[in-house]
């Protein structure tokens, strides 16, 4: 699906109707010293198989893209939850 580069719509922070640019939401890279990540870490240590064996079969195919929406005027950020799909690119 693609997505106009700009769009009309509500900022709660200017309190009207302004543009916004879009781009996608990309996940960070996850911190290693995380709590979890330690503790999963070390159970991985010394004789065994896995802790929490990888997943073969998934239910979903696709994943809900979110769209970052960033006001011209005020620089403030909306996340907006798209719909279900498998591939979303901007139009520029």
């Amino acid at each position: 699906m693609q997505v106009p580069a700009s769009i009309n719509t509500y900022c709660p922070r200017c309190k009207k109707k302004t543009e916004h640019k879009v781009s996608i939401y990309r996940r960070g890279r996850e911190s290693a010293l995380r709590k979890g990540a330690r503790h999963h870490e070390w159970q991985l240590h010394g004789y065994g198989g896995q802790k929490f064996p990888e997943q073969r079969k998934h239910a979903k195919t696709t994943k809900k893209q979110v769209i970052l929406l960033s006001c011209v005027n005020c620089g403030y950020t909306l996340h907006r939850l798209g719909v279900r799909l498998s591939k979303i690119e901007i139009k520029h």
